[in-house]
């Protein structure tokens, strides 16, 4: 079948599977083996494009249409075709045409009249069009409300820069190179990047580049991790000769980052997801880290019990992941607004669960990638609420807005997406 359609409408096929509940992250890379290599970049900024857009498309569609389309299949052509003439280079009459043959190909033949009669519009009042589609949040109403209850002062700036797509950002393995010997190396192969402020061995990229052609990609030089997710190891205490658990670890970027700053006697990789644990292997054996200190294992965090006391817990908990929208831009349709509450429950049992397993003295980071107050500050003023023994370590740092505990990035600009971190030291 696929060989019969063109490439709008393979993209439309991947937003359906999309609006009907699968992550994009599991399906992109399947549906990519079925394009053409010569249109797989192409491919991919439509989809990422068109879900970025998504809720400001409908926003700029919904008064176009005589009645609602109540067609899922019509609708994501609309939202393709107005995309492309509104925000790429692509030409409005390849746009159009494509659209309108990719509207057909998927079975609505009496529909694509209608389709066509708005690309034609959007071409000839682009200016117009393109104005009303940056005025519009571009945010599903639950999320919208809840940033503007959170975030008020930012929330316009917000709701812009989660419609931008989020800089590359690798964190050098300084077991192996030095960051400004990195930036050298880079600069040899014509390879545009500068170091990043915060995170002592980030490096963004300035230009769009295949990640596994970058020089000293199969030595392990390097890794992808955006700079804000970096900052977690210059958050803990000396890790050399201790043992620590990496609570949620897939797939892998803080386990290899502690690997690559310190030398912990034992190193616990924690997660429920088996599949994704093998990223963390093969992330560790890439980079070249000694891994015979290292355990990985599937377990549920909630239950799990290790078989001795720790010293340092670092909890990236699994969150409704709204800070990195710009990365995964299908959260806008996956997420509702009903998973935050059953997040936050989570989050709390695993926070339990690990901090029973903290020796005295010992130190919990715990992080979200998310920007929602009830993931963050709202879970450590429970949690402290409820654990005398438990001790904020505040944050001194230059980045980030301090909570009444931790500190939250925001994904404003290009410096990295949304994160949030608090560090706990248990007292008695």
């Amino acid at each position: 079948m696929n060989q019969l359609l063109n490439l709008r409408a393979q993209v439309v096929k991947t937003l359906l599977s999309v609006q009907q509940g699968q992550s994009l992250s599991t399906i992109l890379h399947q549906q990519l083996d079925q394009i053409a290599p010569k249109d797989r970049a192409l491919f991919h900024e439509l989809v990422l494009g068109t879900l970025r857009q998504w809720f400001s498309l409908k926003a700029l569609t919904l008064p176009l249409l005589s009645k609602p389309l109540d067609n899922p299949t019509v609708e994501s052509c609309l939202y393709v075709g107005l995309y492309q003439i509104l925000c790429t280079r692509i030409a409005p009459h390849a746009a159009i045409s494509e659209t309108v043959t990719a509207t057909k190909q998927l079975g609505f033949p009496a529909l694509s009249g209608v389709v066509n009669a708005i690309l034609r519009r959007a071409t000839r009042e682009t200016e117009q069009f393109q104005q009303t589609l940056n005025q519009t949040h571009g945010l599903p109403s639950w999320l919208y409300k809840r940033l503007k209850k959170d975030w008020p002062e930012q929330l316009e700036s917000l709701c812009q820069a989660l419609k931008q797509s989020a800089a590359i950002t690798l964190r050098v393995n300084q077991r192996k190179i030095g960051r400004d010997a990195y930036l050298t190396k880079l600069e040899d192969t014509d390879v545009q990047a500068q170091a990043c402020p915060y995170a002592d061995a980030g490096v963004f990229l300035k230009q769009s580049v295949q990640i596994p052609e970058l020089v000293g990609f199969s030595q392990g030089w390097f890794s992808v991790q955006d700079q804000h997710a970096q900052l977690s190891a210059s958050l803990l205490p000396n890790l050399d000769g201790k043992t620590v658990i990496d609570a949620c670890a897939a797939p892998g970027g803080k386990t290899a980052h502690l690997l690559e700053k310190f030398k912990p006697s034992l190193l616990i990789a924690l997660d429920q997801d088996e599949k994704r644990l093998n990223r963390v292997t093969e992330n560790l054996q890439r980079l070249d880290l000694n891994s015979d200190h290292v355990q990985i294992m599937a377990a549920d965090a909630t239950t799990w019990q290790a078989t001795r006391m720790v010293d340092c817990i670092v909890l990236d908990a699994p969150c409704s992941a709204i800070g990195v929208l710009r990365r995964h831009p299908d959260i806008r349709l996956l997420r509702q607004a009903s998973d935050i509450a059953e997040t936050v429950a989570l989050q709390k049992q695993i926070l339990q669960n690990m901090w029973q397993q903290l020796k005295v003295g010992g130190t919990l980071l715990y992080i979200t990638c998310s920007i929602l107050k009830a993931e963050n500050e709202q879970q450590m003023i429970e949690f402290f609420a409820e654990h005398p023994e438990a001790q904020e370590e505040k944050i001194i740092a230059d980045w980030g807005i301090p909570q009444t505990h931790g500190r939250q990035l925001l994904p404003l600009d290009q410096q990295g997406d949304g994160f949030y971190y608090c560090r706990i030291k248990k007292i008695a």
